[in-house]
């Protein structure tokens, strides 16, 4: 699993011309699914995500966490950050996750989410979206659950 998160100071996701969701001052997550990712990675990525001091602290120092902050949490499912680009100039997707499964630990990692932050808004699986955000920093984290555990 693999995931971008992102700083700021709002963002929201529109659809159709229309909002969909947004947040406050909080963390944007960009969320891709591999084959064989499984809740352990999702646990993985959430707890990090929540707990990662990114936040200035009273000396502005990056010592706080969403957490700490009580700031809000914006999920997007982004199987593009699966691509592999080495050969050719079209990104290959054979690592993304099959829609139906990764739409299931998607949806595992919102609801383990929801229970954890103050507020919690998505984007909608499969749907092309307009993500507008204010990234704050800019501080901008790589994440891969493969990887980091």
């Amino acid at each position: 699993m693999r995931a971008v998160i992102q700083r700021v100071d709002r963002a929201g996701v529109i659809i159709n011309h229309e909002e969909f969701s947004s947040i406050k001052a909080g963390i944007v997550i960009f969320l891709g699914i591999e084959k064989e990712d499984t809740k352990i990675g999702a646990d993985y990525i959430l707890e990090k995500s929540i707990n990662l001091r990114i936040f200035e602290d009273d000396e502005g120092k990056m010592n706080r966490s969403l957490l700490d902050i009580d700031g809000e949490m914006l999920v997007v499912s982004q199987f593009t950050l699966l691509g592999d680009c080495t050969k050719g100039r079209r990104p290959s997707f054979v690592r993304a996750e099959e829609p139906l499964k990764a739409n299931e630990l998607y949806e595992y990692f919102v609801r383990e989410a929801q229970k954890k932050v103050k507020y919690l808004a998505t984007g909608k699986f499969q749907e092309m979206m307009r993500i507008e955000l204010v990234n704050n920093g800019p501080v901008t984290i790589l994440l891969d659950s493969r990887k980091n555990f």
